[in-house]
């Protein structure tokens, strides 16, 4: 299932990264896209996310200062478009695999494409590893720990919901029941002809 093989990659993205636990280490994809396409995106999408967790993380520091916070600012947008270029890189696989199938007569669409509930399921696995830490941690009190552990309980039993939609949703493209269209993120801000404030710096 490709689920389970999304879910691999993210958790070894997650362990891989918190090894030096540092947004400015360095990135270094272990699958080549050249024969493993799929693989290479996933584990990329995923330590763009792992990454931009962290930045979260570091922004919302009450102390931190105005000008990092700006730099940070600036660094999370700009991993935010390649979150969303990753989405429909990983969106233009599938649609290169599945070029040749006809949808069905009654076939419908989906009310988002896979590679946003890959997204989806790259989020998780954050979720799940930092609320495990949390669930965990040994200088927590027993209460926070197991108001952890119960929402940890409700995220993984979200990941085994959301693999299996992702997984059913390719299969049915596969057979012609769904069928896809991908619409490009038409984000406005970072376009100096359509972001005004931009505009008018030209």
């Amino acid at each position: 299932m490709f689920s389970k093989k999304a879910n691999t990659i993210f958790q070894e993205v997650i362990t891989t990264y918190h090894v030096v636990n540092s947004v400015d280490q360095s990135f270094h994809n272990p699958y080549h896209k050249e024969d493993q396409l799929i693989e290479h995106l996933l584990y990329r999408k995923c330590w763009i996310d792992t990454v931009q967790w962290h930045y979260e993380d570091i922004i919302r520091d009450p102390n931190i200062d105005p000008v990092a916070a700006l730099k940070l600012k600036r660094q999370i947008d700009a991993s935010n478009q390649d979150r969303t270029d990753m989405v429909e890189y990983i969106d233009s696989y599938f649609l290169e695999k599945y070029k040749t199938v006809s949808p069905k007569d009654e076939a419908t669409i989906n009310t988002e494409s896979p590679a946003w509930g890959v997204d989806r399921l790259s989020i998780l696995a954050l979720k799940i590893y930092h609320m495990h830490e949390e669930a965990t941690r040994e200088d927590a009190s027993n209460a926070h720990r197991e108001a952890c552990q119960k929402k940890l309980d409700i995220l993984l039993e979200q990941r085994v919901d959301l693999s299996t939609a992702i997984d059913t949703l390719l299969k049915d493209i596969s057979q012609g029941d769904k069928y896809m269209k991908v619409y490009k993120q038409m984000k406005m801000y970072n376009d100096d002809e359509l972001n005004p404030v931009l505009r008018s710096q030209k």
